[in-house]
């Protein structure tokens, strides 16, 4: 049974270092609503202050998408670190590994966890000459390791990047890495999917691709970027939305989140979207999903 959401809510996420990031935002569309809003429009957001949000202010009943990774690449190697004693056997204690490592580490930031001598062999990262550590031996070549959720969207035109790739304008890796802090520190009753089960109520958070909403939006993959309010409106009115009140120049971030938003009004509801024939019970639960991903 598809819970009945009330509303659908958007973050486009961020890693980078400092407590306030102008790459997040955050959007917000009820079942009723003609558009989707940004929430607080003006705000420079922190990473501490959306998890206090979506735990303490945003309604019951809206499915959270986040724009990031929850988890890393396991089934290709059977082990998020292959040859390491202490890899975690699931997401939710890569999660807590994360946190743990990164415990003195402010704003939600991961420099400990991409730092430590054994972790740091696995990313594809700046040199730092980090002591006694050998960076990235165990990256491997070409793009790195994928999940597979991360090969689905390749097959519907996207292009993905792995998660262990902390290097370039398109690396995922640290903001991922911050979101499964987040992650961690959500209520338990607050469902996150697919490591939990779909519950008949409440709020609910899932990984999204920001791009697969620019897809159905009549957008391309390469051109999933906007940054004016015509080409918002477009792609609004490609998702049976009205245009959002917004200024004549957005950030791709604030367009992102806002499609995608408008994008879950229209496909939270859809049962195969759930239960994607790729998404083993193992995958659920080492490398999670982004839905809308098939």
């Amino acid at each position: 049974m598809i819970p009945r959401f009330t509303h659908f809510a958007a973050i486009d996420w961020s890693g980078a270092a400092g407590e306030r990031h102008r790459g997040i935002a955050v959007a917000m569309m009820a079942a009723n609503d003609r558009a989707p809003h940004l929430v607080r429009p003006s705000h420079v957001w922190s990473r501490g202050e959306v998890l206090e949000w979506l735990v303490e202010e945003a309604p019951a009943q809206t499915i959270f998408g986040f724009d990031m990774g929850q988890s890393l690449p396991f089934a290709d190697a059977g082990a998020f670190f292959p040859g390491w004693a202490d890899s975690p056997p699931d997401a939710r204690t890569l999660w807590a590994m994360v946190d743990a490592i990164c415990a003195d580490d402010p704003h939600l930031g991961v420099s400990s966890f991409v730092d430590h001598p054994e972790i740091a062999r696995h990313f594809r990262r700046p040199r730092t000459k980090l002591e006694g550590a050998r960076e990235g031996d165990l990256f491997g070549g070409g793009r790195g390791r994928f999940r597979v959720t991360e090969a689905a969207q390749a097959t519907m035109g996207c292009s993905p990047t792995s998660n262990f790739n902390l290097v370039g304008a398109a690396q995922v890796g640290k903001g991922s890495l911050s979101g499964m802090r987040l992650l961690h520190r959500l209520p338990r009753e607050i469902a996150v999917w697919p490591m939990d089960p779909l519950p008949a109520s409440g709020k609910v958070v899932v990984e999204i691709y920001t791009t697969i909403a620019a897809l159905a939006a009549g957008r391309t993959a390469r051109a999933s970027k906007i940054r004016d309010s015509l080409a918002l409106a477009q792609a609004l009115a490609g998702l049976d939305c009205a245009p959002s009140l917004l200024p004549e120049v957005i950030t791709d971030h604030a367009a992102d989140a806002l499609i995608t938003a408008a994008w879950l009004r229209n496909h939270a509801g859809r049962g195969e979207l759930w239960h994607p024939t790729g998404m083993k019970p193992k995958i659920a639960q080492t490398e999670g999903w982004t839905f809308g991903a098939f």
